[in-house]
């Protein structure tokens, strides 16, 4: 065996390299695109805030309307913030009308846990919408992520892997929030509304951390997202040449 033929430890370092910058880079912009999609640690903050706020209070005085108030004035005062700092609004609004929405449910029935129900009522909603849209072909996750990865809906034709890491992703989150909803429907009817309030809130984070823990994990392994916005760039990009360059 010559030289040439024999395999060296550092044949394959810049393949091995190469492959671990492109996972590297696909990691980052994966978890770019998710941090975007859901708000982050201060999107978070906005979604336990107001419930927070509201069983803090209640458990403290049983004040019915001082805690709904209190929930409604702590969401308007975070989509203020974050229209005077010229950022994204869109977590803060949905924050702001689900609170709302609660509020509305409790002052009329009189019943402080059906300031929870509206948004457990959205939550077996998503989770049904997950998981039905997978069935159908188009993950939700996909529809969702897809704008904010720049492929738009590319994956479902023109990329397979791509868009069997959204079917996967879809059902962890349908699955994740259906046992959500498995615990927290039979707590609103049995608990009382103090525990029921603070089993809620603990609820809030570590179900929505799981999903978008997998969701990464599914997207990082994926074949690269297509940017079509790039795509239509070049084309016109080519057309203006084609069209400069005729006599």
């Amino acid at each position: 065996m010559t030289s040439l033929d024999k395999p060296t430890e550092h044949g394959n370092a810049p393949t091995d390299h190469g492959n671990a910058g492109q996972d590297a880079d696909s990691r980052a912009v994966t978890e770019a695109a998710l941090f975007e999609a859901f708000g982050g640690v201060r999107g978070m903050v906005e979604t336990v805030l107001p419930g927070l706020l509201f069983v803090t209070i209640f458990t403290i005085n049983k004040d019915l309307h001082m805690s709904a108030i209190a929930a409604l004035a702590v969401s308007l005062v975070l989509v203020v913030v974050r229209l005077v700092m010229r950022d994204t609004v869109k977590h803060a609004f949905s924050g702001v009308f689900g609170v709302a929405f609660g509020v509305v449910f409790a002052m009329m029935t009189g019943n402080a846990k059906d300031f929870y129900l509206p948004g457990m009522l959205y939550t077996l909603g998503l989770a049904l919408a997950y998981m039905i849209t997978t069935i159908a072909g188009v993950p939700l996750i996909g529809l969702i992520l897809g704008p904010v990865f720049k492929e738009n809906l590319s994956w479902r034709t023109r990329n397979p892997g791509r868009k069997k890491a959204y079917a996967k992703a879809s059902w962890a989150w349908g699955l994740i929030l259906l046992a959500k909803c498995a615990i927290l429907f039979p707590l609103y009817w049995w608990a009382d509304t103090t525990q029921f309030g603070w089993v809620l809130i603990a609820l809030k984070i570590p179900p929505f951390l799981l999903a978008v823990y997998l969701t990464w994990v599914f997207l990082a392994k994926a074949p690269p997202p297509i940017d079509v916005f790039a795509e239509m760039e070049a084309a016109e990009k080519a057309e203006e040449e084609r069209k400069a360059a005729r006599p």
